[in-house]
């Protein structure tokens, strides 16, 4: 058996399809190409069902098979999977989830929140035809065409409309005891739904007692989509919104670029101190957190604009659309890595990259939002990627003029303009700790307590 620190623990949400199955098949093979005999992988999966577990399992493997046929190195302990059924509209699947984790997983080294929802109803087609024809790069990097619904919420969380994950019913609560808030469906698969998630597990991505071994490391997963735009601070669930998946984009860039700066310390910091630490339901957010542990450090990643089934499209169309991102990689577009696995390309260096090169790179350039990148041939690379009020890195006065991939307006950083970045960080991570713990008294109350 090997010791912990040779084991490597993986947690993808999302894992069945697009992009969080292309990233399972992308950690075996770069784990197995970067890594020594001595160190095995473990990827814990999640789904929303039993079935869909047992599929991506019987694919990963076979996922596994092929890549032992071309090199020996592979064993069955070597790299494992482990699936887990998990649904982030559910905050006491998030529970469930939670305490069975912490009371089988020695630690976590890496988590990807990549399970996403669109909230999409359909396209626009007259106008998607007109941008296409008449702007090709640019409207199938930064589309305008998609409708999303309004309003869309998730089931009450306190009864028993949500299965628990055996699937059996959970006992229901009092409609007097559930006087719950509406939670955005959107939001809550997004990033409520992780957050909460992520929180519950710190004590697995701290226990990595060992100097000469990484923090644990959270990846959150956005989008070229998050566009400033659509995101307000009084509507943060995006309930209101017309594009509520691009909302929920947007504050996972705010959250997890300002983790670390000052002015969100009071709140960030709590968010990642283990829940025996964490402020009880009857007592307020502390400010002033006194960490017990090595806390986990939080990254960003986006995968380019790779053709998965986020949009529902008939098989033709779903081609149609494929086509047209390989077009416009040949326009010169260095975000259409257009295969689900390409896109994994950002995702997976944070993951398995040395903790030296990635403070490095940091230090040097700020934290930044990393994405998927290929050139014209398809050839990949990890690349910054500009965020609207964050420049590349939270460096004033950085140029960003030459550069490929820009959103058409980009703006240089000004200090103007990261301090109302650094602003917003602080309004979402208070109102997001406000939530946690709101949310964490009324599952309390309903037996859903860690």
């Amino acid at each position: 058996m090997n010791s912990t620190e040779n084991q490597n623990y993986v947690l993808v949400t999302g894992a069945n399809s697009g992009l969080g199955f292309a990233i399972c098949c992308r950690l075996v093979d770069e784990f197995l190409d970067t890594r020594p005999q001595s160190q095995s992988l473990t990827i814990i999966i999640t789904t929303r069902n039993r079935q869909k577990c047992e599929a991506t399992i019987s694919r990963l493997r076979s996922h596994q098979q092929r890549r032992a046929a071309k090199s020996k190195a592979l064993s069955d302990a070597h790299v494992t999977f482990r699936p887990e059924i998990l649904d982030l509209t559910s905050l006491r699947s998030v529970q469930q989830l939670s305490r069975k984790l912490l009371s089988s997983v020695p630690k976590l080294d890496v988590f990807l929140l990549n399970a996403g929802y669109g909230g999409f109803t359909g396209i626009d087609w007259p106008f998607a035809i007109w941008t296409v024809l008449t702007d090709w790069k640019y409207s199938v990097t930064w589309p305008r065409f998609k409708k999303s619904g309004v309003g869309l919420i998730t089931k009450a969380q306190l009864t028993s409309s949500n299965p628990n994950i055996n699937g059996s019913p959970l006992t229901p609560v009092a409609k007097s005891e559930s006087n719950e808030p509406p939670l955005g469906e959107v939001f809550c698969s997004n990033v409520f739904g992780h957050y909460l998630l992520t929180h519950n597990l710190t004590p697995l991505l701290s226990n990595h007692t060992d100097p000469n071994t990484s923090p644990g490391r959270i990846i959150w997963i956005s989008s070229l989509e998050a566009y400033a735009h659509t995101f307000s601070t009084t509507d943060i669930q995006g309930l209101h919104s017309p594009k509520a998946y691009e909302s929920s984009k947007r504050i996972t860039d705010i959250l997890a670029l300002t983790a670390s700066l000052p002015s969100t310390a009071p709140w960030a910091d709590r968010f990642l101190t283990p829940p025996p630490a964490s402020p009880t339901p009857s007592s307020p957010i502390n400010p002033s957190p006194t960490p017990t542990s090595p806390k986990p450090r939080i990254y960003l990643a986006q995968p380019g604009i790779c053709s998965t089934a986020i949009v529902p499209l008939p098989l033709i169309l779903y081609y149609c659309m494929t086509l047209a991102f390989y077009i416009a990689r040949w326009l010169g577009s260095p975000w259409h890595t257009v295969n689900a696995y390409t896109g994994a390309c950002a995702p997976v260096w944070l993951a398995l990259a040395s903790q030296n090169q990635l403070d490095t790179v940091e230090e040097k350039g700020g934290p930044g939002k990393w994405g998927s990148a290929t050139d014209f041939s398809g050839h990949e690379r990890v690349a910054r990627t500009e965020v609207e009020g964050w420049g590349y890195g939270g460096v004033v006065g950085e140029r960003g003029e030459g550069r490929k991939g820009r959103m058409r307006g980009a703006r240089d950083l000004t200090a103007e303009g990261r301090q109302e970045f650094e602003e917003l960080g602080r309004v979402c991570w208070r109102e997001m700790e406000r939530l946690r713990v709101e949310w964490e008294e009324r599952l309390a109350g309903a037996g859903e307590s860690l």
